[in-house]
């Protein structure tokens, strides 16, 4: 009993999980804003294209 005890009170490896939970955290925020800002970002770069293209062209 005493070493399960212990082992619950054991904070090695706490500083790993935080950094773990942290950094997933942040990965699902960039992949929602990936998502949700991904079209304009896709329109911006065809539009700045089709100038490119169209200077060309001229």
């Amino acid at each position: 009993m005493k070493n399960l005890l212990s082992w619950f009170r054991d904070e090695e490896g706490q500083g790993m999980v935080e950094y773990g939970l942290l950094v997933g955290l942040i990965s699902i925020i960039a992949i929602i804003a990936l998502i949700a800002l991904g079209p304009k970002i896709r329109n911006m770069f065809e539009k700045a294209d089709n100038a490119l293209a169209s200077a060309e062209n001229n």
